[in-house]
Formats: C-alpha cells, sequence, structure tokens
C-alpha cells in the first residue's frame, strides 16, 4: 500500500541546514578558545579543559526539556536569534573572555536550536547534510581560514546571509508552496537525530575537511609532505562533498541488507583509516573517499522513522560530539591512544545503517542538483594556490633562516594570526624559514590548513614533517631550489604530541646545505637527553658532508645535558656570544628554548621578533653564511 504523502516547507529545511553551518562556524572559534584563552595550552590541565568544554554539551541536553515545556517553535526561534547573534558578534570581538563566552553563548543556543528543531518536526535527512556540505565548502572557498578571521566585509555579508536564512526558515510554517522539497511519508519522519552529532565531529575530523583534503594531496614519498600539485586539494574536497550529497539526496539508494552492512563496514574502515598511527596518503585519502558517502548513506537511512523523542536525541547526539572530541584531542596532552575515538563514534552511524529498511524518498528540482554541484567543484576553487616555481639562486654570504614556534596560529589573545605571523616572517627577510607546531587540520583548532595558509601568503613552497599525527608537526617553507627531503620520528619517550626531524637538502647560491626542523617534546620530569642524540645523529647522516643547520623549539637550555649532547656532535651554537636570547613567552621573553644549531657556518646577524603575539613564542631570525 502506498504511504500517504505529506508535504513539508522546503523553509524548515534551510533553517535547518543554516544553522548547522553556524553552529559549525560558532565551534571553529569556540575550540580553539578553550585551549587559548580558558586554558593556556599546556600549563592548564586537560582535565579541568575537557570539564570545561563538557559542561556546555551537558546543559544543551536542557533544551529537549525546554522545548516540550515552551514549545518547539519558539524555543527554535529564541535560540536561532541568539545563534545569529553571536555569530555576527563573532565578527568584531576577537580574543580574550569576551571571545570565549560570545562563543560559548553561540554554542549553547546552536545546541537548543538544533534540540528544538527536531522536537518541532525537522527531519535530519535534508537539513543536515545540506548545512554540513555547505560548511565544508564555504571552508574551502575561504582557504580554510574562517570567516571570523577574515576582513569584516567579508566576515559580515556571510554572517548576515546565513543569519537570515536561519530566522527566515524557523518563522515558516510546514505550509507546500511551488517547488518545495517533497518527503513521502505516512508521518514526518524526524527519526536518525542522534547522529548528527556523530556525522558533524566525523565530517569535522576528517570527512568533509578540505584541510584533510589538502593534506591528502600533499602527501608523496618518505612519510613527508610537500606542495601538492594545484587543483588536488579543491578536486578531492570537490568530489567528497558531491559523494556525500549525492548519496544523501540520490532519488534511489540501495536499502538492501547486503548494501547496509557493506557501507557500515567501509564507514568504520574510513574511521580506521583516518586514525591510522603513519602519516601515508593512501589512509587519508580512503578516509574522504569512503567516509563521505557512508555518512550521507546513514543520515538518508535513519531519517526514514517518525521519533517522538527526537529532541531528546538530537540533544544526546550533540554530547556525543563534545565527548568524543574531547576525548580524542585530550589525549595529546595526557598521552593515551586516542585511535579508537574516531572508530568508536562511526559505530553509531554504522549501527543506522544496519538497522535501515527503506530510503526516504527526496525530490529535489533538477536547477537546484546542477547548482548544488557546480557550487561543490568550482566554489572550493576560490581557495585555490598555484605553487611558486623554486627562485634558483641566494646569496651564499647571507643565509637569513627564521625558527618559529607558531603554536597553531594562535596568538596569545586567543585570536588567529595568520598575518602577523606573515609579517613578522617577511620583515626578517629570511630565506629559510623552519615552523613548529603546524597544525593542518585539527578541528580542535578549526580546521585550518595553517601550513598552506602562510605558504600562500609568503609565497614559498612547503615541506611538511608529521609529529602527533599526519596533520599535526613541522615544517620547512623556502623559495630556493630543494633537492631532498626526509622525515624520520623521534622516540616519543612518554610525550603524547611525539616528535620528528625533517630534513631538507636547498641549495643558495650554487651551494648545498642541509636544513633539519625539529620540535623536542621533553618527557615528563626529566631531560629529552634521548632526542637530543637521534637529532644529532640524524642531521649527521643526513647532511653528509654539507654545512648543515638545526633549527626549532628544542625546548632546552645553553648548558643543559642534551643541549650539551647536541654540541658534542659536532654542532656549535652561533649566538652563545651573545647569551641570553630569550624567545619565551612571546610577551615577556625570559627562557632560552628556540635555538639554531650549525656545522660549517658563521653567524652574521640575529634578532629576536619583539611585540608580536601571534604565537606564545617570539621568532628567532639568525643571518648565517658558509664557512
Amino acid at each position: 500500500m502506498t504511504p500517504p504523502s505529506r508535504s513539508w516547507s522546503a523553509k524548515t529545511d534551510v533553517a535547518t541546514a543554516a544553522g548547522i553551518l553556524l553552529l559549525l562556524d560558532v565551534l571553529r572559534v569556540w575550540l580553539p578558545s578553550i585551549i587559548t584563552i580558558f586554558g593556556q595550552a599546556a600549563s592548564t590541565p586537560a582535565e579541568l579543559m575537557g570539564a570545561f568544554a563538557l559542561a556546555w554539551f551537558v546543559a544543551g541536553v536542557a533544551a529537549a526539556p525546554l522545548a516540550a515545556r515552551l514549545g518547539p517553535r519558539r524555543l527554535a526561534l529564541t535560540a536561532g536569534v541568539i545563534l545569529a547573534l553571536a555569530r555576527l558578534a563573532l565578527v568584531f570581538v576577537h580574543g580574550g573572555q569576551p571571545q570565549l563566552y560570545v562563543a560559548s553563548a553561540g554554542l549553547l543556543a546552536g545546541l537548543a536550536f538544533l534540540a528544538a528543531s527536531a522536537a518541532g518536526g525537522a527531519s535530519v535527512a535534508v537539513g543536515v547534510p545540506a548545512g554540513l556540505a555547505a560548511a565544508a565548502v564555504e571552508h574551502a572557498a575561504l582557504g580554510t581560514v574562517d570567516a571570523t578571521w577574515r576582513a569584516w566585509w567579508v566576515a559580515l555579508p556571510l554572517a548576515l546571509v546565513f543569519g537570515v536564512a536561519l530566522l527566515y526558515g524557523t518563522t515558516a510554517g510546514p505550509t507546500k508552496g511551488p517547488g518545495e522539497l517533497e518527503r513521502v511519508e505516512a508521518r514526518p519522519a524526524t527519526g536518525g537525530w542522534l547522529l548528527a552529532g556523530p556525522v558533524m565531529l566525523l565530517t569535522g575530523l576528517y570527512a568533509l575537511s578540505p584541510a584533510v583534503a589538502a593534506v591528502a594531496a600533499s602527501y608523496g614519498t618518505g612519510g613527508f609532505a610537500a606542495t601538492p600539485p594545484a587543483l588536488l586539494p579543491p578536486l578531492g574536497i570537490g568530489l567528497a562533498v558531491l559523494a556525500f550529497l549525492a548519496v544523501a539526496f540520490a532519488p534511489r539508494v540501495p536499502s538492501g541488507r547486503v548494501a547496509r552492512v557493506v557501507a557500515a563496514v567501509l564507514l568504520v574502515a574510513s574511521a580506521a583509516c583516518f586514525a591510522y598511527d603513519f602519516a601515508a596518503p593512501a589512509p587519508l585519502w580512503l578516509a574522504l573517499l569512503l567516509g563521505a558517502p557512508s555518512l550521507g548513506l546513514a543520515l538518508r537511512l535513519a531519517g526514514q522513522r517518525p521519533a517522538p523523542r527526537a529532541g531528546y536525541a538530537a540533544a544526546l547526539g550533540m554530547l556525543v560530539f563534545g565527548v568524543a572530541a574531547i576525548a580524542y584531542y585530550a589525549a595529546y596532552d595526557i598521552g593515551y591512544p586516542n585511535q579508537w575515538v574516531p572508530v568508536a563514534v562511526a559505530l553509531v552511524p554504522a549501527g543506522a545503517l544496519l538497522r535501515g529498511a527503506g530510503p526516504v524518498t527526496v525530490r529535489l528540482p533538477r536547477h537546484a542538483l546542477a547548482a548544488t554541484g557546480a557550487a561543490c567543484l568550482v566554489l572550493p576553487l576560490a581557495g585555490l594556490w598555484v605553487p611558486p616555481s623554486p627562485r634558483a639562486g641566494g646569496d651564499p654570504r647571507e643565509i637569513g633562516v627564521t625558527a618559529y614556534n607558531i603554536r597553531m596560529g594562535f596568538g596569545l589573545d586567543g585570536t588567529f594570526h595568520p598575518d602577523d605571523l606573515v609579517d613578522e616572517i617577511r620583515a626578517s627577510r629570511s630565506d629559510i624559514v623552519v615552523l613548529c607546531e603546524v597544525d593542518r587540520a585539527w578541528l580542535l583548532n578549526g580546521g585550518h590548513d595553517t601550513l598552506a595558509v602562510l605558504a600562500r601568503r609568503l609565497g614559498m613552497r612547503y615541506w611538511f614533517g608529521p609529529a602527533a599525527d599526519a596533520v599535526w608537526g613541522d615544517a620547512i617553507l623556502t623559495r630556493l631550489p630543494v633537492s631532498a627531503v626526509r622525515s624520520v620520528p623521534l622516540t616519543a619517550v612518554g610525550a603524547p604530541t611525539g616528535a620528528q626531524a625533517l630534513g631538507a637538502i636547498v641549495t643558495v647560491g650554487g651551494r648545498e646545505l642541509a636544513v633539519v626542523a625539529t620540535h623536542i617534546q621533553p618527557p615528563p620530569g626529566t631531560e629529552p637527553l634521548r632526542q637530543a642524540g637521534e637529532i644529532a645523529a640524524f642531521a649527521t647522516r643526513f647532511a653528509g658532508d654539507r654545512p648543515v643547520l638545526v633549527a626549532g623549539d628544542l625546548n632546552i637550555t645553553p648548558g643543559s645535558a642534551p643541549f650539551t649532547a647536541i654540541t658534542a656532535a659536532g654542532f656549535t651554537d652561533p649566538l652563545a656570544p651573545f647569551r641570553p636570547v630569550r624567545t619565551f613567552p612571546a610577551d615577556h621573553p625570559a627562557e632560552e628554548i628556540d635555538h639554531v644549531l650549525v656545522r660549517g657556518l658563521d653567524l652574521r646577524g640575529h634578532s629576536v621578533g619583539a611585540g608580536v603575539v601571534a604565537s606564545d613564542h617570539a621568532a628567532l631570525h639568525v643571518t648565517l653564511a658558509f664557512a
């Protein structure tokens, strides 16, 4: 028997999609604010930061009974207004406690909006995938730098457009009109809202992450990443978004048991590929290309049933988001295996796939489908960057080198400062730049590919060595020719974020110079003597008979046992006559932990970046020459 048709206004789905996009925009500010404003990275206990973060998601669960008391429509409208205003305020409110609590208010309002929308009959099968896809395309078009950190004349129109869309859709009733979406069902299909939080996390971690697509495109052989061909990153994220939407909105999708089991297995496999320990291109590409359509199908099949307690399901799903995000990223401070977290979260939509019986029929106008496909493939090209060609030459008498721990691009005030980092590096006129604490895709830090952003603005090519995982480590940037690159892991010795050494052979004025970038992670309660020995051995072996420099945040002080271990291996401290040369913390430098150690090179000059707090470290600039 054919079920009766019931038409729902497309405006409701537009409101849900806009709410998802605005909530993700807020989360890209709120998550790093927990680390940089509420806490100060490693100086604040991870347990305390996690408890503060989790409290907001727990508070969001209260929205479900509140929707029943006030009425879903009234709560959705009230929460939508607060969410839109918070997103608008973040265009102008940057840094410190105001940023943290404006973002927190926006987060809580976003959680309440989703719970109220679900309770009011919104379907997870249309608005949620549309919102997640739109957020991914927007993020790619902006080059992974959130609108919040863009010029106000870019950020303000985007905030207004999406805020108006949310409020317009929220005030609309479920009336039928021409060209609206139709779902054929006996009752409103409000099921599947438990998946909203887990799917949002998995798409943000990898499945619809433009930054992960860029990193996957950059990995080659040897366990390091180099500047990728220009078209691969936008093409990768465009195809992932298209695969996600194609399954979510196709007129018919496979719904037999075999197809559902295969999709569930592929989804869990995609999470396992993303969590794979060692950086390599194949697992990252598989995570993208398997995860996106599997998650789209999960939302499609889970949204087929009516759910009288959909508001509670939406709130609990976002609680899963909060708990899993905290569990995944806290591991890098506390030091426990976290590869299981994405796999565990993937089991939630995988379970929905196994339970699904048949697809919801979704009819979209053909012009809408054509526009969506074009947006997924064309808009990411707005963030396209053509890498510069290597510039032969350079002056062997004056080789400018910058060593800079950039703290993922976040300054002491908790704001994302790529322009300030670029200005500091550009003013030094350095030929070679060594960066530490480079984040290329962590959702915790907004999902930026910070390395690609800096390289694009500096007009340099990059080489990246993974340390904590495939998207967090150290990098070398230069315009000069590079003939060989190698990255090796260092013994973690209890350091949660791990460590690596990245070597590159750079040609300066016809002569070859070995550059080694590293970031020593001291083991708890002792000195990193073992890592220091491994760095000295790698640099000696990699350089051969070439001059060599080792640069980065070494987290050791002159005269310490690890420092002496490196100098005893044939390296000298060119800054020794000028000590102390303090670089940390950036606002009042008191410690000497950033270094450039050399062999076969002489010092011509040095300086420390002053008055720039775009990181918690000041930049160390040196001018060297071949001995």
